[in-house]
């Protein structure tokens, strides 16, 4: 009798619904069903957004992923049709374009994009990315056209709006405000 006593409460507690804070699998450093879902890969930031020694790792990275893959598989030929620039990490837009693309491609050649992951990113991604970046009125266009000829030049942007230009017009400049070292109260 104390034997099917026994067998009872154990098969009352096999069936009975698992305590909210323990696993089955805890034994093995393991959370359960219900348990924790695993950490969350860091957010990407966009480079632009990094400082220091966070963008200059990212960007030596990202410098790394261009002249070892995206250059030697889909640099074509340099033209005035397509430019390129051998300073490129200087011009801030092709490192924005460039980060994206990277960005990008990791995304999809993980195996979780399935089977056609690269095709997307050729399709969506590479196709529009490279257009943009080399296009002959594009960021690059003052820049080198013909291998013989390297060139670099950083085209200047726009100017800052009116509303701006009249916001900064109209603060009163503080004495000493522009010289280091100096307290202004």
């Amino acid at each position: 009798m104390d034997q099917s006593a026994q067998q009872a409460r154990q098969l009352d507690h096999l069936a009975s619904a698992p305590s909210p804070g323990g696993s089955p699998f805890a034994a093995f450093g393991m959370p359960g069903p219900g348990g924790p879902p695993p950490a969350a890969p860091p957010e990407p930031r966009p480079i632009l957004e990094l400082d220091g020694e966070e963008r200059e790792d990212e960007l030596d990275a990202l410098s790394d992923w261009v002249d070892d893959f995206l250059l030697p598989v889909y640099g074509a030929e340099v033209t005035t049709a397509a430019p390129w620039c051998l300073q490129w990490q200087e011009h801030d837009d092709v490192v924005a374009w460039l980060h994206a693309l990277w960005l990008a491609y990791q995304q999809h050649k993980d195996p979780e994009a399935g089977l056609s992951g690269l095709f997307v990113w050729h399709r969506d991604f590479l196709t529009h990315a490279i257009a943009a970046i080399r296009a002959p009125g594009g960021p690059l266009s003052a820049c080198m056209t013909s291998p013989e000829r390297p060139a670099h030049r950083i085209l200047p942007g726009p100017p800052p709006s009116a509303r701006t230009e009249r916001a900064n017009a109209a603060e009163p400049e503080v004495p000493g405000a522009d010289e280091p070292g100096e307290l202004t109260s």
